[in-house]
């Protein structure tokens, strides 16, 4: 209840976009080869950011 109003860290919202990108990526892998692929290239750059800030 105390965090209600306490604002994210860049690496939360990194972390977030990671998860999501790569529940995409593995959504995607089975229908759409090049989709899932480019997914998973914006996830790395996303996990290589993340990687830089800690």
């Amino acid at each position: 209840m105390f965090g209600l109003f306490k604002k994210k860290t860049e690496l939360e919202k990194l972390q977030e976009q990671y998860e999501t990108l790569m529940k995409d990526y593995h959504r995607l892998s089975t229908t759409d080869r090049a989709a899932s692929d480019a997914a998973f290239a914006k996830a790395d750059e996303i996990g290589k950011k993340m990687d830089a800030l800690k």
